[in-house]
């Protein structure tokens, strides 16, 4: 076999590596995952921040505060509405409208300092100090609680964002937009800041301590004219509330002042004759009105449901409702104590001049009678006719009865005030010529159509503040209790437009069929 040559030897060796084939470089990978969108990261981002917030102030954004000799813990939460609440337990709360914003300003009282109380006690002059003190703690207390939630929000929505993204940056972006919506809030609270809130609180708990918590009617309107001075005199009574039994101040109404306690469309639930003379005692009520519905069907079977009103102890002015029959009207017309109003007749009961006019309807299956809207105009054009006759004769009627609404608007012009009912549901409406029109709700809960809706029907009243010397309304309280099988109780004040502070009466007398009206300062 014949020997290959070195050199074809070598190119043999070398040929492989010359036809190596070549290396081919990776394909880069798809990504298959899509990038978050920026809407999701952005509500993320927002879920975080406001869920941090929360935790924030929910953990550490309470401060616990000395206002006077009560023990106060200060507190900022969420909300839809905004406003301020003042709990008092046991007695229940106080409800103001101070602003809209997304924060709601709680203050619990949670005791009364022995020591501090004791020292009022012993030395009563110095409650006449005891309104500057509490502003002054109160504004103490509010400072240190806005710093307090500053933190509380930051630390929170920092915390979460540092949690969830495990990035400074982004945490500390949660924490910066966690601050700038706190100031928002607090930018909002301070535009709609209403210092005339607590002027109109809703009380709610205990419906024995709601008179002397709120106060009387001419004590607001003298009294409370500045916000740290109202909420100082507001302070100042709950204190004397929690006082012990031998330095309770006793409610003492205004010798001056009238009180009318308005009921209505009662529908024979005999629970409310026990509510009305519980009323009549606490508030020493001087005469009663009922704009109609006492009864369900009129019929003479059910008279003796009326006997109660016998024992009310005061007047009890009563107009025809559509349940009422004629049966029913004269078998109150016996009663001493029962002024019937019909036919635009006026009587003076317990200082005040009332005049008003049964419902023109008798419909106790609640039908709809065809015309029925223009007869109970008619009626309350008859009665608008009354009252300017009384009114030419110098003997004008202060307070108007119907039970319709719509009878009771035609007497627009002719009387300062006019109660009606009906509809079951409270409610005060100014009319175009300057009369107030105040609708009670139903005292009786709707009777037997409590359970008709999902709700039991609630039991409504109010007690109506009249000035002795004018005899204008000053002020009106609504009650509100819960209905079948509810303990709740509610208690609204509200004050006539010109007892507003910084409002004026008319310089003059109004002329007939013109009521005065009055003007309010920025």
């Amino acid at each position: 076999m014949a020997r290959v040559p070195a050199a074809l030897s070598t190119m043999l060796n070398r040929t492989p590596n010359r036809i190596r084939p070549a290396r081919h470089r990776p394909l880069p990978r798809l990504e298959l995952t899509a990038r978050p969108r920026p809407w999701l990261r952005a509500l993320g981002l927002t879920a975080v921040v406001l869920v941090g917030a929360w935790l924030g102030l929910l953990i550490v954004g309470n401060v616990r505060a000395p206002v006077g000799p009560m023990d106060t813990t200060m507190a900022l939460r969420p909300s839809v509405s905004g406003g301020t609440k003042i709990n008092i337990s046991p007695l229940g709360a106080l409800s103001l409208d101070s602003h809209i914003a997304p924060v709601r300003l709680d203050v619990n009282v949670d005791q009364l300092d022995p020591e501090r109380s004791q020292a009022l006690v012993d030395h009563p002059e110095r409650l006449s100090g005891l309104q500057d003190e509490v502003a002054r703690d109160v504004e103490h207390g509010t400072l240190d609680l806005a710093v307090r939630s500053c933190v509380a929000v930051v630390s929170g929505a920092t915390a979460l964002g540092l949690a969830v993204y495990r990035r400074p940056r982004r945490a500390l972006t949660a924490g910066g937009l966690a601050l700038a919506l706190l100031a928002a809030s607090g930018a909002s609270a301070y535009a709609t800041w209403n210092p005339k809130s607590v002027l109109e609180p809703r009380f709610s708990g205990l419906l024995s301590s709601a008179p002397s918590v709120v106060g009387n009617a001419r004590s607001i309107v003298t009294e409370f004219d500045v916000y740290q001075k109202e909420l100082a005199r507001l302070v100042t009574n709950v204190t004397k509330l929690y006082d012990v039994t031998s330095t309770l101040p006793a409610y003492r109404p205004d010798p001056s002042t009238i009180r009318v306690l308005h009921v209505s469309d009662i529908h024979l639930n005999p629970a409310s004759w026990k509510i009305i003379g519980s009323l009549v005692k606490q508030y020493q009520v001087n005469v009663i009105v009922d704009s109609g519905d006492t009864m369900d069907h009129g019929a003479a079977a059910e008279n003796g449901f009326l006997d109660p009103v016998r024992d009310l102890g005061v007047p009890y002015v009563w107009v025809r409702g559509n349940h009422d029959s004629r049966t029913t009207q004269r078998y109150l017309e016996r009663m001493k104590n029962v002024r019937v109003l019909d036919d635009g007749r006026a009587r003076t009961v317990a200082g005040l001049r009332f005049a008003g006019i049964g419902d023109p309807q008798f419909t106790p299956d609640r039908s709809v009678v065809p015309g029925s809207e223009a007869s109970e105009e008619l009626a309350g054009a008859r009665l608008a006719s009354a009252l300017r006759d009384q009114q030419a004769a110098g003997t004008p009627v202060d307070v108007a009865v119907a039970h319709e609404p719509s009878a009771a608007r035609e007497t627009d012009g002719q009387v300062p005030l006019v109660l009606c009912g009906h509809l079951h549901h409270e409610g005060t409406e100014m009319l175009p010529y300057g009369t107030r029109l105040r609708m009670e709700g139903s005292t009786g809960g709707s009777g037997l159509r409590a359970v008709e809706h999902k709700y039991p029907a609630p039991i409504e009243a109010s007690i109506l503040y009249f000035d002795r010397d004018s005899r204008r309304l000053q002020a009106w309280d609504a009650i509100r209790l819960g209905g079948l099988g509810l303990t709740t109780a509610e208690v609204s004040r509200h004050l006539a437009d010109e007892n507003q502070p910084g409002a004026t009466r008319s310089p003059s007398p109004s002329a007939p069929g013109s009521p005065g009206t009055a003007t309010a300062s920025p």
